[in-house]
């Protein structure tokens, strides 16, 4: 799994200088809340130094999805790795993304299993269409997999590349810029931890509207596009999503299926993503800094003069 890619704070130092003692000492581990304690050595080439410490959680967690068609047995919908938290927007998030609902009316309840351990039980509307060999993500994923695991990558290349993001407003670039020095102060598990990816959800004025972490870079925006979805916020149309890390093909994808206008992040795009922003009229941008960034599609959306739709 790759780390953040945001692992410098603003003031530039290295992860390790953050406060170590940020929580108290004595405090017991608590996974449920994403963080772990840990005892560690605080080395240099001459010293050692033991300090408690906190390290982000990384647990699977298996959807299973209940429905009339499929009888009095739940089907699993596949196993992601994932940081505990917000494990109902994260389900909807992904049912969302890959097609599975639509809004949420498909959707008759979310909850986190009682009975089981890191298992998210969804219970579908008899409306939504479902079949046993419907769900395309019979896998087991890694924290930082996306469309690795899903089956027909031609049909989702071809089902993204058929959407259009429509004309939307303008943003200040002035004002983009700033967004990943906002979006980083309100990451509480990367504080903490040094090791989290988050996706932030901004309107065009540069205002904070949500923000979502996880190990996974697409645990992390499917969580902000479910509780989007839960929200009837959908779609994101005069958004800005900020992402901790690169822009690959598989979020890009999620951010059109979402109706994001603006998608920028912090580290580089894919070729496949720069295409298929191209090709559906999403601003796709990288690289973004407190002072510059790359704008690979659609940059009439960002302009040199003040916000203003």
């Amino acid at each position: 799994m790759a780390m953040a890619d945001n692992v410098l704070p603003p003031d530039g130092r290295p992860p390790d200088s953050r406060p170590p003692d940020s929580r108290p000492p004595d405090s017991a581990p608590r996974a449920s809340s994403g963080t772990l304690a840990v005892r560690i050595l605080r080395s240099t080439a001459d010293t050692q130094v033991a300090k408690d410490d906190w390290v982000a959680v990384e647990a699977p967690l298996e959807f299973l999805l209940h429905h009339p068609s499929l009888g009095p047995e739940p089907m699993s919908f596949g196993t992601t790795m994932r940081t505990p938290g917000d494990d109902e927007s994260l389900a909807a998030g992904l049912l969302y993304g890959e097609g599975i609902v639509n809004g949420t009316a498909d959707i008759e309840g979310i909850e986190s299993s009682t009975r089981r351990p890191n298992v998210v039980n969804v219970r579908l509307h008899s409306s939504v269409k479902i079949a046993p060999n419907t769900p395309s993500r019979l896998f087991s994923a890694g924290s930082s997999c996306g469309v690795c695991g899903t089956t027909g990558l031609d049909a989702a290349i071809a089902r993204a590349a058929a959407t259009h993001v429509p004309d939307t407003g303008h943003v200040s670039l002035s004002v983009l810029l700033h967004l990943p020095n906002r979006m980083r102060l309100a990451q509480s598990k990367f504080v903490d931890t040094g090791g989290v990816h988050a996706s932030a959800l901004f309107d065009f004025s540069g205002n904070l509207l949500s923000v979502a972490e996880d190990v996974g870079r697409h645990n992390a925006f499917d969580k902000l596009v479910g509780m989007s979805l839960m929200s009837e916020a959908l779609p994101l149309r005069n958004r800005v999503v900020v992402l901790s890390g690169r822009a690959s093909f598989e979020l890009v994808q999620k951010a059109i299926r979402a109706g994001v206008s603006i998608l920028a992040a912090i580290g580089a795009p894919s070729s496949l993503a720069v295409n298929l922003a191209v090709a559906s009229g999403l601003t796709l941008v990288g690289f973004l800094r407190e002072t510059q960034c790359n704008v690979y599609s659609y940059p009439q959306r960002l302009t040199l003069t003040a916000s203003g739709d």
